[in-house]
């Protein structure tokens, strides 16, 4: 359901998606979406909180990993521009806060700052080990996650680069300016993806096929 929704509002944009047209896609009646949903807002909210939640998830990862503040940065360029180029990752910059309750736009709100946070972190981290240029973390910070988030804006699947290339290159152009000389000559391979730890792993799968069925950890709550 949520994945429809998402789908018709990138589609069609949010006002314009009816609850009609998305019960019509799902081929059930309207009535069916009100008893998982109190409204076309409350879905939005939904598929903005699923986008969020795979950002955070990524963050928790790098957190808890090592390297230097430009290892950790690169990770989360890469990271991020990843979710940018799915469907709910979009959600996190296509539509305007301004259509959800007042409670969840302080939500989406304290999320973006979580986020802030985790970029001017890194910067910061690698001012101080040497890896990154002396420079403004906020001024910085904004500068990538405004080139990050505008993915979400132009990026269509099956163009002439993946999502992964894409997330890739732009690790290495966003740095490439602020990474210290000995650094910047690493910048040609951005990080890779490694497994998650063999303990972690079963709680890993889990998550990935919640995410799949395109539920957020509120909705799966909601609906035990």
């Amino acid at each position: 359901m949520l994945r429809t929704a998402v789908q018709l509002f990138l589609e069609q944009g949010y006002h314009r998606t009816t609850l009609n047209d998305v019960a019509e896609r799902l081929n059930v009646t309207k009535p069916t979406l009100y008893n998982y949903f109190g409204g076309k807002d409350e879905i939005l909210f939904e598929c903005w909180a699923i986008g969020n939640e795979r950002v955070e998830d990524r963050i928790n990862e790098i957190a808890a990993g090592g390297g230097t503040g430009l290892a950790k940065l690169r990770k989360l360029v890469v990271r991020y521009a990843e979710v940018m180029t799915t469907d709910y990752g979009k959600s996190l910059v296509r539509f305007d806060v301004r259509d959800l309750t007042e409670h969840n736009r302080k939500v989406v709100n304290t999320a973006k700052k979580k986020i802030d946070r985790a970029f001017r972190s890194y910067i910061s981290d690698g001012i101080a080990d040497g890896t990154i240029k002396p420079c403004d973390p906020k001024l910085a910070a904004f500068a990538i996650a405004g080139s990050l988030n505008w993915i979400g804006h132009w990026f269509q699947p099956g163009g002439p680069m993946t999502g992964d290339a894409v997330a890739e290159e732009f690790a290495i152009r966003l740095t490439e300016g602020i990474a210290t000389t000995a650094t910047r000559k690493k910048a040609d391979k951005p990080p890779g993806k490694s497994n998650p730890p063999r303990e972690d792993r079963s709680e890993h799968y889990a998550r990935t096929a919640a995410r799949a069925a395109g539920q957020s950890k509120r909705a799966r709550d909601r609906l035990r």
